[in-house]
């Protein structure tokens, strides 16, 4: 077994492309699900704790139980596969402790409990389940279908720091919505007014969509904005920006206070004008969507919409340290606005050619990037 824990640790730490043939890709898939589906058969045992309150009212549990079945049964039959043709055989033995774990608390079976308090402190391990599930599955597909950088791989350098960026931004869902809605409410309560909120509310669904994402993305440029020129601000900001291969897991870098201070600030004039629930969550995935696929090695341009639509390509160039992209394309969602206020990228080029910091200084890993607004001298 410690032999194996090597090996796993020495692949963890490792990157480049996984090639066809040695079993290693299919390895990988099983152990990756059995995993997730020893976490999932935690979040059954601990609801309370391990789960959102917000999706955790919208489950159907039978659906959940079959979805965890059938990922057992995936995640065992790859790896029996892998092991009778002699492929990657340690990876097969990770994934069949992961399996016999999660059966042995009870897999797929496993009695939920609905009756506990509210306000039960929680972290967001189905959230982070769920979306990283979700995000593998689409993402990596439509990198594979419509790829910017062929030669990226998925595993590329430095995935082990955005994955941790993943799993920690995910994990603290819960305190971040805490924070978040204590200090919206603390510092912007006063300006919330009953008429205002009534006519908001009163809008059709599709004006009303629109509106959200015009005021989020209008309070997300000017914060975007200021994050690179006032000094104290990109200190944060500049681990966002320390990225240097762009693909559906590059977004998930940045720094907790950042993600803290950004949307507390996009949240307030939502909090205040009043918007509906159905159109806050349809909002939410929207800009769920878009900060994973504009920052996606895909290459998609949408014609003349990129003038209108925050694309791939329209945010690849705020990554980017070539000169006529320093401090442009500050849009999340609508680029007319960059447009509008002169900070749009001119360039000749369909593409940029390099991303990251000029000068690369933010160091790697992430505990290093959460201490480094902290100890940077520059």
């Amino acid at each position: 077994m410690p032999e194996i824990l090597d090996k796993l640790n020495r692949l963890s730490e490792s990157h480049g492309e996984l090639r066809a043939g040695r079993g290693l890709a299919s390895g990988v898939i099983a152990l990756s699900l059995a995993i997730l589906c020893f976490l999932g058969v935690l979040a059954f045992h601990f609801p309370e704790y391990l789960t959102t309150p917000q999706l955790r009212k919208s489950y159907n549990v039978d659906l959940m139980r079959q979805l965890l079945y059938w990922s057992l049964v995936i995640s065992g039959g790859i790896a029996l596969f892998n092991v009778l043709f002699t492929k990657v055989r340690w990876l097969s033995v990770g994934t069949f402790v992961l399996i016999g774990l999660s059966l042995a608390l009870g897999g797929h079976r496993v009695e939920v409990d609905p009756n506990f308090p509210d306000g039960t402190p929680y972290i967001g391990l189905d959230w982070f389940v769920l979306d990283l599930l979700g995000s593998t599955l689409i993402f990596v597909f439509v990198e594979k279908l419509f790829p910017l950088r062929k030669d990226q791989p998925v595993f590329r350098p430095e995935w082990q720091t955005d994955f941790h960026h993943f799993i920690v931004n995910h994990l603290i869902v819960g305190f971040v919505l805490l924070a978040t809605n204590l200090l919206v409410h603390k510092l912007f309560g006063w300006a919330a007014k009953d008429g205002v909120q009534g006519w908001v509310q009163g809008l059709p669904f599709p004006v009303a969509l629109f509106g959200i994402i015009l005021v989020a993305d209008l309070v997300q440029y000017w914060t975007h904005r200021a994050y690179h020129e006032v000094p104290l601000l990109w200190r944060l900001h500049a681990v966002h920006h320390s990225v240097k291969s762009m693909d559906w897991m590059a977004g998930s870098r940045q720094h907790i206070l950042e993600l803290i201070l950004t949307r507390t600030l996009v949240l307030a004039p939502i909090y205040v004008l009043g918007f509906s629930k159905e159109v806050i969550d349809a909002y939410i995935v929207v800009v769920g969507f878009q900060a994973v696929f504009n920052h996606a090695n895909v290459s998609v341009r949408l014609g003349p919409l990129r003038y209108v639509i925050v694309t791939p390509n329209f945010h690849h160039w705020h990554h980017s340290q070539d000169d006529e992209a320093i401090d442009k394309n500050y849009a999340a969602h609508f680029a007319f606005l960059d447009h509008l206020f002169g900070t749009a990228v001119q360039s000749d080029r369909e593409w940029p050619a390099q991303y990251g910091v000029v000068g690369d200084y933010v160091p790697p890993g992430f505990w290093k990037q959460l201490a480094f607004p902290f100890t940077w001298r520059g």
